[in-house]
């Protein structure tokens, strides 16, 4: 019943206006018209922050064990050393493995340590250099291919 009597003593539609928040000046009689207007807070519908994708960068072996390179082939394009380059190969900035006389690509793994190596078994008439002259490549330089 309390709250009967407050209804009744302050008039309920006296607290409700009846001016409309979003009404236009042509329908406001006289003065500044106030309109509120209410802005997002949030972005929505497709907006996002890691809607971004690189390029795909290519990387692994271009040339496998047997096939036949030239000069400037590039064999593997990796990151860091995962193959190290052996007789005939050589590594870019970036350790990309390529060739460095015309030959043959050969694959090799060390049962020790597990480093692998890149080697270019040149054709025939190419002398190997003796700062990459090990005992294994010096016999098999002196057969031909």
């Amino acid at each position: 019943m309390a709250l009967s009597s407050v209804f009744r003593k302050v008039n309920v539609k006296e607290l409700i206006s009846k001016v409309s928040v979003y009404s236009s000046t042509e329908e406001s009689s006289g003065g500044m018209s106030l309109v509120f207007k209410r802005w997002a807070t949030k972005k929505c519908a497709g907006s996002t922050k890691n809607g971004r994708d690189s390029n795909p960068k290519y990387l692994g072996v271009k040339k496998f064990g047997g096939e036949k390179v030239e000069p400037g082939n590039i064999i593997v394009r990796q990151r860091g050393t995962r193959f190290h380059p052996g007789n005939y190969v050589g590594m870019g900035k970036d350790h990309t493995l390529f060739c460095l006389k015309q030959g043959h690509v050969r694959f090799e793994r060390n049962k020790l340590t597990g480093r692998k190596w890149v080697h270019v078994d040149p054709v025939a008439g190419h002398q190997l250099h003796p700062v990459y002259c090990t005992d294994s490549t010096a016999a098999a330089e002196m057969e031909p291919m």
